[in-house]
């Protein structure tokens, strides 16, 4: 947040996607951090060199992080960046926390249940169904494929959020639809699945299947988040 309200550093990456000073150091913070917690549990980030899936597919168990999601809206200071961490067993994502510092609120999720934590304490949430659905969906990376998407919905409204928000407002019951039409990375959703899922709600690709991380390849294949 000291980055946040200064003068922000940006810099691009090989892929083009912008990278700033924070994004390097919660990097740095958080691995330190759960390093220290759990010496034994490996860890894949975004920001660190990433291991090769020759070595990772020996992994039942690791921690996949995130530590600056959203890092357009963090650059037009919106407020709708998170810090993704989650912890998978089996392909699976178990245990998780999305944290919204400029909000200043923190969503968690065990499998089993999720609560939303504020100033005001920690609350349990569940997702829920609406007679009028809300589908969510990203301000910064608008697909050509979700105006067909949602022609085939029926009536709706739709919001745009940024980072793993739009994962956390299906699992308060504020949106009943996420549809991913666009890239997005391993890091980027395994925190915010775990958390809609803890809340009663499904993650699956428009094949069906599940959203596994137990893979070669980091990048996600499109997927849909809805209130079962």
């Amino acid at each position: 947040m000291e980055r946040y309200h200064g003068n922000i550093q940006v810099e691009e990456k090989a892929d083009s996607s912008p990278v700033t000073e924070a994004d390097l150091a919660a990097n740095t913070i958080i691995v330190e951090q759960l390093t220290r917690l759990t010496p034994e549990i490996p860890l894949l980030t975004e920001e660190s060199a990433h291991t090769p899936w020759s070595e990772r597919q020996e992994w039942s168990t690791f921690w996949l992080v995130d530590p600056l999601d959203g890092t357009k809206e963090f650059l037009r200071k919106n407020g709708e960046f998170t810090v993704n961490i989650a912890l998978i067993e089996n392909g699976k994502p178990v245990l998780a926390v999305v944290h919204a510092p400029a909000l200043e609120k923190t969503w968690l999720g065990d499998s089993d249940k999720a609560w939303l934590q504020t100033k005001a304490g920690r609350e349990q949430i569940k997702a829920r169904l609406s007679t009028v659905p809300i589908v969510v969906g990203s301000r910064s990376h608008p697909s050509p494929d979700m105006a067909d998407y949602l022609s085939n919905l029926g009536e709706h409204k739709m919001i745009e959020v940024g980072s793993s928000l739009k994962f956390c407002m299906v699992a308060e019951g504020r949106a009943q639809y996420y549809p991913r039409l666009g890239p997005t990375m391993m890091w980027d959703t395994a925190a915010g699945q775990c958390i809609v899922e803890s809340a009663g709600a499904k993650v699956h690709q428009f094949n069906g299947d599940e959203l596994n991380y137990h893979r070669e390849d980091l990048l996600n294949p499109h997927f849909i988040v809805e209130v079962a």
